[in-house]
């Protein structure tokens, strides 16, 4: 069982001027960057006590309040513990390789919890049941596939670009081929950003994403979405601050489960490319449900394709450990982050690449992916309306996660557990606590991640047990019909 442990060592507070200095801004955000960087890099240890907020607040020339939001944004981040008068004191847990969020999202619950759980509806993995096997694919593509012949060969197989061609929402100049989602979309943003910029990214967003753009030294600036995607008032605003690059989940966005429409899609394109402060922003988008969402592919790269990264992965809809996705965009941007990786991992493994391209082409293992998508769909659908029929009315999510507002997580989570059931907290997915009317919408305030990957039966008791810690939020539900994916 992982956990965080809350026993601290015997440290003298960390001198206040360290801290000022570490401060790029006297803003929540910048002295929550100040201090992470602090932490993160070992300057401060695990069990160091910090000074007081009223200690630092005067030496930045800030009021208590603003030291105060960041302390709450370090606390959920996992990086602090604040104990009221007690002070508050560095982390350390007994994980290290896990980032802050990701620690959050590993969380198991109090101890004990582990043996009340019989339904984990946290992990947000695919039901291992609906991936393809892959035993016909090794022993069709080992053989030719088991030796490479130069450490230089082209990184991209060549039969593979057609079908991901065949995939894509816009013809790109160029494809390759890297190690999952994540991998994409770190080349990308090391690409395109440099220490300090401005990365736009959704609110709520993904966790890992958020913990790279501040391992980065990048600054995360939240946009409000609603039940179609982006919202296009909270971009506009968000443009200002002069971003370099954006990053979207356009599908089964994590963790609302919203899919962008192609007219929001559109209008989002325009703004950004009549937007003075825009004329820089590059766009990184992450299908991370290729295979199993429901709507089918938008992309702002069909409005704005010599400025769009879009990153397919294969996770979710063929196995989570073959670890791989595919890249497309500009020839040059492309040759740049292949030639980066020349000098790292050098390619992806042409056997999983030939596996892939048997997964994609095959009958049989493409017929299991189109029947995990509506197996997926038909438990999103029924849960949503047990949840309706008990007076909790959410939008349609799609793909594997339901974001399910409650009053207050941790409640929430311990109440859930008494009845067996595992959720993941929303505070992970929110890139700052701070909610002020630039994020303010139908998805912010207290939540769950509830995840279908596992929930293969009992889906109205489930749902039952679901709707005795949710809130009713007074908001516009969106219930039209997704466009199918082809």
């Amino acid at each position: 069982m992982l956990s965080r442990s809350t026993e601290f060592y015997e440290r003298q507070p960390v001198d206040t001027s360290h801290i000022a200095q570490a401060v790029d801004a006297p803003t929540p955000r910048g002295i929550a960057t100040g201090l992470s960087t602090l932490i993160r890099s070992g300057e401060i240890p695990a069990g160091t006590r910090l000074p007081t907020v009223r200690s630092l607040a005067a030496a930045l020339g800030v009021s208590p309040a603003t030291v105060s939001h960041a302390w709450q944004a370090l606390a959920t981040a996992g990086l602090i513990a604040t104990r009221g008068r007690a002070g508050s004191t560095v982390l350390h847990h007994d994980a290290p390789w896990l980032t802050p969020r990701s620690l959050h999202l590993a969380d198991r619950g109090a101890p004990g919890y582990d043996a009340l759980i019989r339904l984990d509806l946290a992990a947000g993995i695919p039901d291992p049941n609906l991936l393809p096997d892959i035993t016909e694919s090794l022993a069709r593509v080992v053989p030719p596939h088991a030796a490479t012949s130069h450490y230089l060969q082209p990184p991209l197989l060549a039969e593979l670009e057609a079908p991901l061609r065949a995939r894509w929402p816009y013809q790109p100049e160029a494809l390759t081929i890297v190690d999952g989602a994540m991998d994409g979309i770190q080349r990308a943003l090391h690409l395109t950003t440099r220490y300090g910029d401005r990365v736009l990214v959704e609110s709520p967003g993904f966790p890992l994403l958020l913990d790279l753009v501040a391992q980065m030294h990048l600054s995360a600036v939240p946009v409000a979405m609603d039940e179609s995607g982006l919202r296009p008032d909270s971009l506009r605003s968000a443009l200002e601050t002069r971003p370099a690059a954006l990053v979207i989940q356009p599908r089964a966005q994590n963790p609302t489960g919203v899919s962008m429409t192609a007219a929001r899609a559109e209008t989002l394109s325009g703004i950004i490319a009549n937007h003075g402060n825009a004329k820089d922003t590059v766009i990184i988008e992450d299908d991370h449900s290729s295979g199993i969402a429901l709507a089918a592919t938008v992309s702002l790269g069909q409005w704005l394709p010599e400025r769009t990264i879009h990153v397919q992965s294969f996770s979710k809809s063929h196995g989570p450990d073959l670890r791989i996705a595919a890249l497309g965009g500009r020839a040059d941007m492309v040759g740049q982050i292949v030639a980066y990786r020349v000098l790292g991992p050098g390619w992806t493994s042409r056997m999983l690449q030939a596996i892939l391209y048997d997964l994609l082409t095959e009958r049989t293992p493409t017929h299991v992916v189109q029947d995990a998508r509506r197996v997926y769909h038909a438990r999103q659908r029924t849960l949503t309306g047990e949840l309706a029929t008990a007076g909790i009315h959410l939008h349609q999510a799609d793909g594997l996660n339901l974001w399910l507002p409650v009053a207050d997580e941790r409640d929430a989570q311990t109440q859930l557990a008494a009845h067996g059931i595992r959720v993941a907290l929303g505070s992970p997915f929110v890139s700052t606590p701070v909610e002020d009317g630039s994020v303010a919408g139908p998805f912010t305030g207290p939540h769950v991640r509830v995840s279908i990957g596992m929930l293969r039966d009992s889906i109205p008791e489930v749902a039952a047990i679901l709707a005795t810690v949710a809130e009713v939020r007074d908001h516009p539900v969106d219930s039209q019909p997704k466009q199918v994916a082809d």
